[in-house]
């Protein structure tokens, strides 16, 4: 995990200084975190980086720990699935079909069932429509 993950993940999650609800309403601040955040929560900049650091460390450390042959995983589609599992959780990750794909050696099948994680409280959200679709299209750089 390097600059890229860090790069896509900020992108898609946005920063935000001062906790907010999110679009199901659980507290969140930063970028996208939400352990132990209470509404009103505020956070420099600085601080925001490190949590996002701390937190996709531990978000790919769980997903490595899930995955049969984590080192075998091109850069580009790797990069795509640590910010999948820092979106989803490294529980939903571990159980999805996309991680069952990647076990089986289906690089491609993994990268097309990441899509399906499209869903905020039951919702289809445009806004995980699109982040869905540019991490499915660096996950498929990394299948050619």
């Amino acid at each position: 995990m390097g600059a890229a993950a860090i790069a896509l993940v900020g992108a898609w999650e946005g920063l935000r200084l001062v906790a907010y609800p999110d679009i199901v309403g659980v507290p969140t601040v930063c970028f996208g975190e939400t352990h132990g955040v209470r509404l009103g929560d505020q956070y420099t900049k600085e601080e925001c980086d490190a949590k996002l650091l701390a937190s996709l460390r531990r978000h790919e450390a769980g997903m490595r720990r899930c995955l049969k042959r984590p080192d075998v995983i091109p850069t580009r589609s790797y990069v795509a699935f640590v910010s999948l599992t820092y979106n989803i959780g490294v529980g939903a990750f571990c159980r999805s079909t996309a991680r069952k794909r990647l076990d089986r050696g289906d690089l491609r099948g993994a990268c097309d069932a990441a899509r399906w994680f499209d869903k905020a409280g039951g919702r289809t959200s445009q806004g995980l429509v699109n982040r869905r679709s540019a991490e499915h299209k660096l996950c498929l750089e990394g299948a050619e």
